[in-house]
């Protein structure tokens, strides 16, 4: 009898054109490392009294769908996440391709995806699934990968992919020694590592329906946030947070062959932290950190991603 494993389970994406209707085609195979991106419906313990001490049979609550999904960063498949987090992009050039995303975007597109087990047979088919959130961590070293947080309307099974015949992006890594921080279009130093969280803040509308389902998202206020944790070598971070001022941000991923990934954080605070000495050793200092609408660009951050895809 064969059983699932992850080694062989298979994530395609694609974009719907009616929110929570999965379209007939243009899937794409996503790479993943994790997802536990599903629905669940829990169930409510019965209440009722007069039957003596066992329970009575607990009644099903509402349906819910999301989760989390653990995606590379890279040159391509990266773009879909950002599109789904930020809106569709402005492409600009003739390849390589220049897509900009804009924070503060008020139409959000919607994802069709299906996690398919073929061992067992097991393909669910996740519709309506919205990006709530993209989060990072940058550092000297290990893998660089994101975790992209979603909400959905519904579910179904099938013994069979309904993804169709899957389109495949070439899977192109950036790594941590790819990566550079720049402050005020300066390299920012003693970085040990960063943070970095995009939030949508989306609201589901729980409606009342047959199906048990969500009416679907309403985005939020966006929100930028993270945090730079640094060796303490100059007052500039700090001088920075006890003054109030802002400045910008860039978080950077370059590729040899000219791929390139980065987001500018136009306006960002600091907070004034302990500056703390726990030992003999390095003295290092956290700034928890948070972007604003700048006044100049008339949006909070702008994320660019450069490669070889012609469009999003």
């Amino acid at each position: 009898m064969a059983r699932g494993t992850g080694a062989r389970s298979q994530l395609a994406a694609a974009f719907e054109t009616v929110y929570g209707t999965p379209p007939a085609s243009g899937f794409f195979q996503m790479p993943f490392a994790n997802d536990n991106v599903g629905s669940e419906q829990p169930l409510l313990d019965n209440e009722l009294l007069g039957f003596g001490r066992d329970p009575l049979a607990p009644v099903k609550d509402a349906i819910t769908v999301g989760g989390d999904i653990t995606v590379p960063i890279d040159a391509e498949s990266w773009g879909v996440w950002l599109k789904g987090a930020f809106g569709d992009p402005t492409t600009t050039g003739a390849g390589p391709f220049d897509h900009e995303f804009q924070s503060g975007g008020v139409l959000l597109p919607s994802l069709a995806l299906e996690l398919g087990i073929p061992e067992v047979p097991h393909y669910a088919m996740s519709a309506g699934c919205a990006v709530d959130q993209i989060s990072w961590q940058m550092q000297r070293t290990g893998n660089v990968t994101a975790t992209v947080s979603l909400i959905g309307q519904g579910e179904t099974k099938a013994a069979t992919s309904q993804a169709g015949t899957l389109s495949a992006f070439a899977l192109k890594r950036f790594g941590s020694f790819n990566g550079s921080i720049s402050r005020a279009g300066s390299a920012l130093g003693n970085v040990v590592s960063a943070q970095i969280t995009y939030a949508n803040n989306l609201d589901p509308v729980e409606t009342i329906r047959n199906d048990g389902k969500i009416e679907g998202v309403d985005p939020g206020i966006a929100a930028l946030t993270g945090n730079v944790v640094v060796r303490f070598a100059n007052q500039t971070l700090l001088d920075q947070a006890i003054n109030g001022t802002d400045t910008e941000f860039q978080f950077d991923y370059l590729l040899g062959s000219g791929e390139n990934f980065n987001l500018t954080a136009h306006s960002v605070f600091l907070p004034k932290p302990k500056i703390e000495v726990t030992g003999p050793g390095g003295i290092e200092a956290t700034f928890d950190w948070q972007a604003a609408l700048d006044s100049v660009t008339g949006r909070m951050c702008t994320a660019t991603l450069t490669n070889d895809v012609s469009g999003y």
